[in-house]
């Protein structure tokens, strides 16, 4: 009877020690309601990360959030993804480490977090989601503010470059015909009415998509639709293909990469998008407005 007794606290013990790592390695939203920020706010692996300007930043933001301002840090020169020693130095310096449940924020464009959270991703780190609503949206008034910069203690972020997030301009032409390209540029872009580039249009085989479809438009700032909406928004397409996506220059193609990741979908960000593939005059081009 004492040896059952024994077996059986063992296994408890055993069964509880378990409960902890699966909550430790427990998945992380994607898309993190207010209400999952709000209960993990004392979480010592809590990293906030705010896109928003240095000045909006300063003006308020939420509690221990460290800025990032996206055009500053999640763009070189030439609008493609920073050097790696740069983003490594970034994000060390916010507090990011293979630990880190990261969740990050903008004005409630997401597509600066969601270029924050397709760049992490890109270099391996897998615990990091968007938040589902715009700073200063009203629903966010559960969470503590405070207009005090933010200083976290250095953290050692070791990046492990996951290549297949990444396509080039090569890598998308060899895609026309093989694999599913979308462009996540609003409808005037996509036709050939507007562009960032020299040239109009988009790339050949190209369906549109555009970014904002994935997020509600209200009197009280923007939130992110629900998945189980957004899964009949891009129900027409295959599952068994590959997807490259695309905009003007790889942050609203972020946006879309989440969702589809998240119903399921492999998807990858072209990160030259249209202003690399727009000003190549080498690059095929299929532009609806030539043909009216």
């Amino acid at each position: 009877m004492k040896i059952f007794i024994l077996l059986i606290t063992q296994l408890l013990l055993v069964g509880s020690l378990f409960a902890v790592e699966m909550k430790k390695g427990a998945h992380m939203p994607a898309i993190v309601p207010i209400s999952w920020l709000k209960d993990e706010m004392k979480n010592p692996n809590l990293v906030i990360i705010d896109l928003r300007t240095a000045e909006a930043y300063k003006a308020g933001h939420l509690r221990h959030a460290v800025n990032i301002p996206a055009l500053k840090g999640l763009f070189d020169s030439k609008f493609f993804m920073p050097k790696l020693d740069y983003l490594k130095k970034t994000f060390s310096d916010a507090g990011i480490d293979s630990n880190s449940l990261v969740v990050a924020y903008d004005n409630g464009d997401f597509i600066w977090a969601a270029r924050f959270y397709w760049i992490l991703e890109v270099l391996g780190h897998k615990n990091v989601g968007i938040l589902k609503v715009g700073y200063g949206h009203p629903k966010l008034v559960i969470i503590p503010s405070s207009t005090q910069k933010y200083l976290p203690k250095p953290t050692e972020f070791v990046p492990r470059v996951d290549s297949s997030k990444v396509q080039t301009k090569l890598s998308t032409l060899m895609a026309i015909d093989h694999k599913t390209i979308i462009d996540g540029r609003k409808v005037a872009a996509y036709e050939g009415k507007e562009s960032t580039a020299k040239r109009f249009g988009h790339i050949p085989t190209a369906q549109n998509y555009a970014c904002t479809q994935n997020y509600q438009v209200t009197k009280n700032g923007n939130e992110m639709r629900d998945l189980s909406d957004l899964k009949s928004l891009y129900k027409d397409l295959d599952k068994s293909k590959e997807i490259v996506l695309y905009c003007d220059g790889g942050a609203e193609a972020a946006l879309n990469y989440i969702v589809l990741q998240e119903l399921g979908f492999k998807a990858s960000v072209y990160d030259g998008s249209w202003l690399e593939w727009g000003n190549d005059a080498n690059t095929p081009v299929e532009n609806p407005s030539d043909k009216k």
